[in-house]
């Protein structure tokens, strides 16, 4: 008997607009967005799981006092500080397919990217990418490095201390890359291996992964 293929495809269309100058680039929410069958505390807009800690480091950072709840008002919310800070969304996985119905990365097969390349070309005030997360398989800068191989376009390092930041030209603009420390519960442990990480937490007890985060996040936000 064959397995089921869940085709787990992206529920929301890049959140572009003219004057954004930054873009975080993520994979796919998990496939209940795709669904429809949201939880209590999801907000039904990108990073909208109520699991997910992008938004809640962003609200420290910020002092956003964000609603946490699937209503109009939160994504309002949301639309309004993006647009603010000039930040915009477009995720690179426009599809894959899943014999696991779950969140992983990994488990993503026969992947569709989205052109990330064009809409950058279509949005002239992008100077940089915020990836949730490194080159590790089937994460952003992973899939990203795949497209500009497509493009015959080469990322440069600028630092390769975590986290990793990199350049590439496209026609006369050079486009920075910050691979952040990714904002879910399954990075924790990958924090917690950080030297960086451990003598912050030796010098305070209390210190923890969302703290690491919105220290690192603070700076290219």
């Amino acid at each position: 008997m064959t397995k089921k293929i869940f085709l787990h495809t992206h529920p929301y269309k890049p959140f572009l607009f003219q004057e954004a100058t930054k873009l975080i680039v993520g994979t796919l929410p998990p496939p209940r967005f795709t669904t429809g069958a949201l939880k209590e505390g999801d907000v039904n807009f990108c990073y909208g799981s109520r699991d997910g800690q992008l938004w809640p480091i962003l609200d420290r950072i910020f002092e956003l006092d964000l609603l946490f709840e699937t209503s109009d008002a939160a994504i309002a919310q949301r639309k309004d500080f993006l647009k603010r800070q000039k930040i915009g969304v477009c995720d690179i996985v426009e599809s894959a397919e899943r014999i696991k119905i779950d969140a992983s990365d990994l488990g993503m097969q026969n992947i569709q990217l989205r052109n990330v390349i064009g809409y950058l070309k279509q949005y002239p005030n992008v100077d940089t990418l915020l990836f949730t997360g490194g080159n590790s398989k089937n994460g952003p800068e992973y899939f990203f490095r795949k497209h500009l191989k497509d493009h015959n376009i080469k990322l440069e390092v600028l630092s390769d201390i975590v986290p990793r930041i990199h350049q590439f030209q496209l026609g006369d603009r050079c486009i920075k890359t910050v691979s952040l420390t990714a904002p879910s519960v399954a990075a924790n442990r990958a924090v917690g291996g950080l030297d960086a990480y451990k003598m912050m937490k030796s010098k305070n007890p209390e210190f923890n992964t969302i703290d690491f985060r919105v220290l690192q996040y603070r700076q290219f936000f």
